[in-house]
């Protein structure tokens, strides 16, 4: 563990998990933080809890802005352990001179993303402080959802279970590069920042059995897939040619030479689903317009145990490790 916090120790990879791990774990250590899921089950498994704060630059950007991603970002990660989000409670920090009309903006759109997921905000906070003190705004969400499915746990991945994504992926990533840098696209590529509590509620209402879900937001498909392998000691293999991927991702990835399982998404989230239900699963999910392209990208091996490995369509294959360093900063 460095001296000092890096930018690096904020991208959801190897240095963001040794500083969870080495400060806060050590600290808190609970066996329901231990779980280390998306939201904690709490009250006897009836609810999901979590938190997050987002820091975006740009604040507005294709396909969302900062206030969408509050409220997807926490409500998504309640749908995630198989939970329909209930109340939010939202804090903001504004720096001094952010304009009103911009504050408007975002709250509507805070406001549009709750009645997606039939949820409302009970409780908040407001602090305003000097300028330069802050980057304009930052906003905190906190969510309690209720337990629909219960069992959901990234523990409990095994041979039985195949590994499916609900859409192309790194979409938001690169739309927050683009726009950071003024990059003209001249093309749709938007964020995938989106609501999951629909297309989750859609899976569990049609019986299928679920092991696991979760949302690739920071270090992307990359981080998902280390942390259930390590968690259920298990070995991923990834088919590098079913990962699916829009051309503007793909230019963008080959032109800067990013690996786009380590974007980040708001609007992806990995399944792990029973091998007999997943033909069900992935039509269940192409009834989603945002989700027709799902697919199955792997399965789960004990090749070698806590490694995920990416199997190209030359016959090679390499680890797919857990990112490190700082690919994009404040992309949440």
């Amino acid at each position: 563990m460095t001296k000092t916090i890096t930018l690096a120790h904020g991208n959801g990879g190897a240095e963001n998990n040794e500083l969870i791990k080495e400060v806060f774990y050590e600290a808190f250590k609970n066996e329901i933080l231990e779980k280390s899921e998306d939201a904690a089950i709490i009250q006897n498994g009836e609810l999901a809890f979590s938190t997050d704060s987002f820091t975006v630059s740009p604040l507005f950007f294709s396909g969302a802005d900062i206030g969408k991603l509050a409220i997807c970002g926490t409500c998504n990660d309640l749908a995630m352990m198989g939970a329909k989000p209930k109340y939010l409670t939202c804090s903001v920090i504004i720096e001094e001179g952010f304009e009103v009309e911009q504050l408007q903006r975002i709250v509507a759109s805070m406001k549009k993303e709750l009645e997606v997921n039939d949820a409302i905000v009970v409780s908040g906070d407001t602090k305003v402080v000097p300028k330069g003190a802050v980057d304009k705004i930052f906003i905190n969400t906190t969510g309690i959802g209720e337990i629909l499915y219960k069992g959901i746990s990234s523990n409990n991945i095994s041979e039985d279970d195949l590994i499916l994504v609900n859409r192309d992926i790194g979409a938001h990533g690169a739309t927050i590069f683009a726009a950071r840098e003024g990059m003209d696209m001249n093309s749709n590529l938007k964020s995938d920042c989106n609501s999951l509590y629909p297309q989750v509620k859609a899976l569990i209402d049609s019986g299928i059995k679920i092991t696991a879900l979760r949302d690739a937001t920071r270090g992307g498909v990359s981080a998902v897939l280390n942390e259930w392998a390590k968690q259920s000691n298990i070995c991923i293999e990834v088919d590098e040619e079913k990962i699916p991927l829009c051309d503007e991702v793909r230019g963008i990835c080959e032109m800067l030479g990013f690996e786009a399982t380590n974007l980040a998404n708001e609007g992806t989230f990995v399944l792990a689903i029973p091998k007999d239900d997943v033909v069900k699963a992935i039509e269940v999910l192409h009834g989603f317009p945002e989700a027709s392209n799902a697919c199955i990208i792997g399965k789960v091996t004990q090749q070698y145990n806590k490694k995920v490995i990416l199997n190209s369509s030359w016959g090679t294959k390499r680890f797919l490790d857990t990112p490190t360093g700082e690919l994009l900063p404040r992309i949440c």
